[in-house]
């Protein structure tokens, strides 16, 4: 053990975030990133400072300077760097709150990673004060490594370069959209090399390396594409690899359409670009469901709330707890009533005044179990009165093993949220209702779900509704066109849908809908179905690997 490390474990490590990286990928990205020997370098966040170490045993004669918030580490860094005879300056520090660490050609490291929830007080304060000073305003969803990546920009000399190891996320979450536009307008150019594979072991977020090349401190003459390159793994990063081209979209749009093919994205912009698709927006509105504050007090079976004795002013219907009932085409009276009378929870205990003898009998049984104790009861009054939605038109799913559906609500129950409700707007919802959740399986709309959604734990397709918004699905004037063909296949897909045969349904709409009615060709919609399964099967795979941590 190296001095200072004692006390160090792997739990308090993780805790600030601080993930060993691979020496395959810190000599990539010190190989890149410095240019010649004379050149000043910074790795923040140094840790062990694998990148000085990689940078430093090839003679290099410029200033090498790391910082690094943990003591032990800190002290730690600096005797192996003394002991391997490189000559470099740690300083044990906190990176956002001393800003005078000069400025370098050249800065690289592999940034902390805290989520959101731990990333809190003074820390995320500090972190977000340095994204401000460079015009990044970031929310309180952002991670560590969002602020870290402007910060550490913010010590390049004009025309230096940024190679980091950042969490895949950096492609798609919402919160990263203000760093994705930085990168863009201040350097001249920006490369990103993805992996097939998990880089670090054992850890469950994916990673890209970030390549950024010219930088303007100024910004206003950024890069108007990117460079993408693809490897199996760590290792394979010593082997040429080809880049390809790609124009991200503008105003820090997430950058997940780069992981296509070129083929499947030219198709996919061809659908998505003509008239024949527009965004789930245009039809009507999604928002989140209603939150109880205890699903188990205010969703009840109707056995349930029978033997309790409630009146019917007492409940409202429910869409149950979950999706898993809702990858049909449609829910209607008749399936509610029968997940009902399989012990569903179609109920919810909403009483819209005052509430029956047996609803207030409830209510004080709610009490003795502290249930009005829960945050979301807590601060409402009375507590046992969940803020209400009146039914949505359409219910779409929140979390997602295949893809996101959408569901007629003809049944006129209530939703959590758990599904996400689709209020469409009046001169759409007789078309929205009939039409949309089947015109919505096509191919061109799953490979679009995978680009605005996120993957998530388990492999699952997460959406949520400012990412619904954006959802392509086809047109209203496209459905309203093909209404005979749809009608004339519903049965057909719902059968399909019946025996979980999601791919041979959206084969069929596709033939109905985007073949015979769309400008796409065969060709186009060949490479968009091999995009789609890629971008699948990338999804799961990493599940997999996240199931079995």
């Amino acid at each position: 053990m190296l001095p200072g490390d004692r006390g160090d474990t792997a739990s308090l490590r993780k805790a600030r975030g601080a993930f060993f990286t691979p020496v395959q990928v810190a000599r990539f990205l010190a190989g890149w990133a410095v240019r010649h020997p004379g050149s000043a370098v910074l790795e923040p966040s140094c840790g062990e400072a694998v990148f000085l170490h990689e940078i430093g045993r090839g003679g290099h004669e410029g200033p090498l300077v790391g910082v690094e918030i943990h003591a032990g580490s800190a002290a730690a860094a600096e005797h192996s760097l003394r002991e391997g005879g490189i000559d470099a300056t740690i300083h044990a520090r906190d990176f956002f709150v001393h800003n005078e660490f000069g400025a370098y050609d050249a800065v690289v490291g592999n940034p902390p990673y805290v989520r959101y929830q731990d990333f809190t007080g003074e820390s995320r304060a500090r972190a977000r004060q340095a994204a401000l000073r460079a015009g990044v305003s970031l929310s309180n969803l952002a991670s560590s490594w969002a602020a870290f990546t402007v910060h550490s920009a913010l010590h390049l000399k004009p025309g230096g370069r940024l190679g980091l190891v950042l969490p895949a996320e950096l492609l798609s979450v919402n919160y990263a959209s203000g760093v994705r536009q930085f990168l863009m307008d201040h350097f001249s150019s920006v490369g990103l090399v993805l992996f097939d594979e998990r880089v670090f072991p054992g850890v469950l977020e994916e990673v890209v390396l970030l390549l950024a090349d010219g930088y303007h401190p100024g910004g206003g003459s950024g890069a108007t594409h990117m460079h993408l390159s693809e490897v199996r793994d760590a290792e394979a990063l010593d082997r040429e690899t080809s880049a390809r081209r790609w124009t991200p979209p503008a105003n820090g749009a997430k950058w997940s359409a780069g992981l296509m093919s070129a083929a499947g994205l030219s198709a996919f912009d061809a659908a998505v670009g003509g008239e024949a698709f527009t965004v789930l927006e245009t039809w009507g509105d999604t928002t989140l469901g209603m939150v109880t504050g205890s699903n188990r007090f205010f969703t009840l079976s109707p056995a349930k709330a029978e033997a309790l004795g409630l009146a019917d002013s007492d409940v409202i219907p429910l869409s149950p707890p979950g999706s898993r009932h809702l990858r049909g085409l449609g829910l209607t009276g008749q399936a509610l009533r029968s997940l009902g009378e399989a012990g569903r929870s179609t109920l919810l205990f909403r009483p819209a005044a005052q509430p029956s003898q047996a609803g207030w009998h409830y209510i004080r049984s709610g009490e003795d179990l502290d249930v009005h104790e829960a945050y979301k009861c807590r601060v409402r009054n009375p507590w046992w009165r969940v803020p209400y939605l009146r039914p949505a038109d359409l219910f779409l799913t929140y979390m997602n093993a295949d893809t996101p559906r959408l569901t007629s609500n003809r049944a006129r129950a209530h939703h959590l949220n758990s599904v996400h409700g689709v209020y469409l707007r009046d001169e759409l919802r007789r078309d929205g209702m009939n039409l949309l959740p089947l015109a919505s399986l096509n191919s061109v709309t799953l490979l679009g779900a995978e680009t605005v959604g996120r993957a998530y734990g388990g492999g699952m397709l997460k959406i949520e509704p400012r990412e619904a918004d954006l959802l392509p699905v086809p047109s209203p004037d496209l459905v309203r066109r093909n209404a005979a063909q749809l009608r004339g296949i519903r049965a057909e897909i719902a059968g399909l849908l019946r025996e979980g045969r999601l791919l041979d349904a959206v084969a069929v709409v596709d033939e109905a809908l985007l073949i015979d009615s769309s400008s796409l060709t065969r060709q186009q919609l060949r490479a968009v179905r091999r995009d789609h399964a890629g971008l699948t099967a990338r999804r799961v795979a990493r599940g997999k690997v996240n199931g079995g941590r």
